[in-house]
C-alpha cells in the first residue's frame, strides 16, 4: 500500500508535469499579436464582427428588420462587447493567478506557467483593446454593480472557485471563438484575434483544469456545494454581460425591446447550451455541479 506521503509526492509530480508539458508547448506555440494581427489594412465594409449565428439577435423577428448593414453593424458593436467584457474578466483574472503564486517556489513549472499566462492575458488584453479601436467601436464596460462584485471576487476568491471562475469564462468564449476564426464573412481582424486567443487559451484552461482538480482533493462536502455554486454564480455574470444593453442603440434599436428579444431567442439559448457540454461534464466529474448549481446553468442557458 502506498503512504500518504508518497501519494502526495506522486500527485505533485503528475502536476508539475502538466505545467511544464504546458510551458513547452508556449514555448513552442505562443503568438505576438502586434505582429501577427493585420492592423493597417482598411475593413471592408460588408464583413460581419462574427457569424451572423452568434448575433444574440439571430433567429428573432428583430433580426429580420434589421438592414444588411445595420446587421454587420451590430455584429460588429457585438464582438467588441464580448472583447471588452473580456479584458475586464482578464483583469480579475491575472490578479486571482498573481494571488494564488504569491511566495510560491519560482523554480516549479506552475510558478513558470501562471507567469506565462499573465503575460499571455496581458497581450490578449492589448490585442482586443486594439482590435475595438480598429473597428472604431467604444469600450462597453460592465455595470458599475457587477464591476464592484468582480472587485469582490477577485480579492475573496481562491483555489478552485477561482480557477473555477476562470474556466468558466474562457470556456464560453471558447466555443464561440472557434467559430469566428473560421467564419469567411468575419473581419479578418477578427478570426486572427480569435485564432491567437483559442490558440493559448488551450493552455490555460487545461492548466485551470489541473489546478481545480488538484484543489478539490480531499474537499468536504460543505465546501464542494458552496464552490460549485459560487462557480455557477460567476458564469451567471458573465454570460449575461457578455453583450451590454447599450449596443443596440448602435443600430438604431430600442435597447429594451432588444433585450426581451435576446431574452425569447431560443436560437441563442440552443447555441449556449451546446457550447457548454463539455465544461458541464468537466464540472460534474470534478464534484462541481450540484442541484443549486444546476438551476442556475439551467437559468441562463448553460444546461
Amino acid at each position: 500500500m502506498t503512504s500518504a506521503p508518497a501519494e502526495s509526492a506522486q500527485r505533485t509530480a503528475a502536476d508539475e508535469d502538466v505545467s511544464q508539458r504546458l510551458l513547452d508547448s508556449a514555448a513552442t506555440l505562443s503568438y505576438d499579436p502586434a505582429t501577427e494581427v493585420d492592423w493597417e489594412s482598411p475593413l471592408p465594409p460588408d464583413e460581419y464582427g462574427l457569424n451572423p449565428e452568434w448575433s444574440t439577435l439571430y433567429g428573432t423577428p428583430l433580426w429580420d428588420e434589421l438592414t444588411e448593414q445595420q446587421r454587420v453593424t451590430l455584429t460588429r458593436h457585438e464582438v467588441c462587447s464580448v472583447m471588452s467584457i473580456g479584458i475586464w474578466f482578464e483583469m480579475i483574472l491575472q490578479q486571482m493567478v498573481l494571488r494564488d503564486q504569491y511566495v510560491k517556489n519560482p523554480a516549479n513549472a506552475e510558478f513558470q506557467f501562471a507567469l506565462t499566462e499573465i503575460a499571455d492575458e496581458c497581450r490578449h488584453s492589448i490585442m482586443f483593446a486594439r482590435a475595438c479601436a480598429k473597428m472604431d467601436v467604444p469600450a462597453y464596460l460592465p455595470p458599475r454593480l457587477i464591476a464592484q462584485l468582480g472587485r469582490l471576487f477577485k480579492t475573496l476568491a481562491s483555489a478552485e472557485s477561482a480557477y473555477g471562475g476562470i474556466l468558466v469564462a474562457e470556456e464560453i468564449l471558447d466555443v464561440m471563438q472557434r467559430d469566428w476564426m473560421r467564419g469567411e464573412n468575419v473581419l479578418g481582424i477578427v478570426r486572427t484575434t480569435s485564432k491567437i486567443h483559442v490558440v493559448e487559451e488551450a493552455r490555460h484552461m487545461k492548466f485551470a483544469r489541473q489546478e481545480i482538480k488538484e484543489s478539490m482533493r480531499g474537499a468536504g462536502r460543505v465546501r464542494r456545494n458552496a464552490s460549485a455554486v459560487l462557480i455557477a454564480v460567476v458564469a451567471d455574470i458573465v454570460a449575461s454581460n457578455l453583450v451590454q444593453k447599450e449596443v443596440y442603440a448602435s443600430v438604431g434599436l430600442d435597447p429594451d425591446r432588444a433585450v426581451a428579444a435576446v431574452r425569447r431567442n431560443e436560437h441563442r439559448k440552443s447555441m449556449l447550451r451546446n457550447s457548454c457540454v463539455h465544461l458541464m461534464d468537466f464540472l460534474s466529474e470534478a464534484g462541481l455541479l450540484n442541484r443549486p448549481a444546476m438551476a442556475i446553468y439551467r437559468r441562463i442557458n448553460m444546461i
